[in-house]
């Protein structure tokens, strides 16, 4: 074991790492994008295929799942075919999947096409995310993962600007096209610059855990059907939710048992006796959890509230990505001479903050009012994943990083289902609780209302009869305070994704930093 330690430590690569970065970066980015491009065509396709609203979210949530399935089989995906191969496949089976989701002609076609770029895809980031940890030393991850964080954070906010801007100006299935040249690019470059360690080569007698396997397609599938339909069918209060949930608990606890008992297991669990990994797991969780919450939150607030189309509510959150774009950069510049365990505190206290500020907006702001919040978001998030994904793994070795990164992404992506089913759940009962506080002003012994009532009643009725003014008065007022009453579950969404980035501070002192010694022994 000593010696299989020392060859996992010491590796290098043949080529620069910055050129190995080239083909990951360009394949994690064209993945990452995909998650949230379509988001805003979903209205243009479900015109397309004569579908519902409610309908067409199938077409992303084939892609979520598909891809959450693949992400912790990588490991054994790499054992079976080598790193390299595996990488390349997936590539290739993302890009011609892609190509048939633009020229899909009915929904069942689209959502077996997206099902496949998503099992295509799935492999992709960890991969990414593995090669980048090991191909630098340990005192230049920061900059890898400033590099990383490209991927993570800036793909997935100027998706829904991408997607509407070529939406608008060409067609939606460009959106999936655009994929073709960009795929096959990475694919070239892979061939030619990137290499396998010892331990990533392909390994012979690797077998199949079928049972795992089954129990986690199970889970997650499950999972993901309740988490996207539990708000519409009213949670637990449907007997088909609380049999599914039951169901995706059991698979769950399942899966994992096999996982621990499983010699063989799809992936291996002992990760998580590491502090770093599991405290650093955790905390990307609940920031996944948050950044994906706020991104599928905001444009409905941008567009059902304040009027704004689907390109100029994506445009509108640009500044998300500025941010991010700039504390990455300077995570670039620093985080090998700063202790990360700071950026991350000051990262996540910025998210917060951000977070509350936007929970105070009303129906009578600038744009400016959206942008600077906008701004420190996406400067916090940025100042923030990275310095923790380089904290989760320093106390790993170099032949964990795949299986540790699949795992990690796994549940990045569920705590990104989590936070976005939550956030839509708290809007609505958030709403119906502020409605039923502010109903009771709707009364003739409140001089406000009846102030009020009289004057649009009055303006109306030189329009109509008196009785129907009077109607459409007491209408108008409540349709008043049905928007309002949305606006305030809206902002008490927004509050609570800043009290979540708070509560994880305190477990950022129980990680342990990359030390000086190990920095020079890099």
């Amino acid at each position: 074991m000593s010696e299989v330690s020392e060859i996992n430590t010491e590796w290098k690569p043949n080529k620069s790492p910055w050129l190995i970065c080239i083909p990951t970066i360009l394949a994690g980015f064209m993945f990452v994008l995909d998650s949230t491009i379509a988001n805003v065509a979903l209205p243009h396709m479900a015109g397309t295929f004569s579908a519902s609203r409610e309908e067409s979210t199938w077409i992303l949530t084939c892609y979520l799942v598909a891809s959450g399935i693949t992400v912790p089989t990588v490991d054994w995906f790499c054992k079976l075919l080598g790193r390299k191969n595996f990488f390349m496949i997936s590539l290739i089976v993302f890009t011609l999947a892609s190509f048939c989701c633009g020229i899909a002609d009915s929904l069942p076609a689209m959502l077996l096409a997206r099902g496949v770029q998503g099992f295509g895809g799935g492999g992709i980031l960890p991969i990414c995310q593995a090669v980048m940890l090991e191909s630098f030393p340990k005192e230049k991850r920061g900059q890898a993962m400033a590099v990383f964080g490209l991927v993570v954070i800036i793909a997935p906010i100027i998706g829904p600007v991408i997607g509407g801007w070529i939406t608008d100006n060409l067609n939606w299935p460009w959106i999936f096209f655009i994929n073709i040249p960009i795929g096959f690019l990475a694919l070239y470059l892979a061939k030619n610059l990137l290499e396998d360690p010892p331990y990533a080569k392909r390994q012979k007698n690797v077998k199949l855990d079928f049972m795992g396997f089954f129990f986690l397609i199970t889970w997650i599938v499950t999972l993901q059907i309740v988490l996207d339909k539990g708000n519409n069918a009213d949670w637990f209060n449907a007997p088909w939710i609380r049999n599914l949930f039951t169901i995706s608990c059991i698979s769950c606890v399942i899966f994992i048992v096999s996982q621990i008992k499983n010699k063989e297991s799809l992936i291996d669990l002992s990760i998580f006796k590491d502090r770093n990994y599991l405290i650093g797991t955790f905390v990307q969780v609940i920031m996944m959890a948050v950044l994906l919450a706020s991104l599928a939150i905001l444009p409905q607030f941008l567009q059902i509230m304040m009027g704004y189309s689907a390109y100029l509510s994506g445009l509108s959150i640009m500044p998300r990505g500025l941010g991010s774009l700039t504390a990455t950069i300077l995570c670039g510049l620093i985080s090998d001479k700063v202790d990360n365990r700071l950026l991350l505190i000051m990262g996540l206290f910025l998210v917060g903050a951000a977070g509350f500020s936007l929970g105070f907006l009303n129906l009578n702001i600038a744009s400016i009012n959206i942008a600077i919040p906008n701004f420190v978001f996406g400067f916090g998030m940025g100042l923030s994943f990275i310095p923790v994904i380089a904290l989760s793994v320093v106390t790993l070795n170099n032949s964990q990083m795949t299986n540790a990164s699949g795992v990690q992404n796994l549940l990045k992506n569920i705590g990104g289902a989590i936070g976005t089913s939550l956030a839509s759940t708290m809007i609505s009962r958030f709403s119906q609780i502020h409605q039923s506080y502010l109903v009771e002003n709707l009364t003739p012994l409140n001089p406000a209302f009846t102030d009020r009532l009289n004057a649009v009643w009055g303006a109306l009725s030189q329009y109509t009869s008196f009785d129907f003014a009077n109607y459409m008065a007491q209408y108008s007022l409540y349709g008043s305070l049905v928007q309002q009453a949305t606006v305030f579950g809206f902002m008490e969404t927004f509050r609570i994704c800043g009290v979540a980035c708070f509560v994880v501070i305190p477990f950022i002192f129980l990680l342990k930093g990359i030390k000086k010694e190990d920095k020079k022994e890099a």
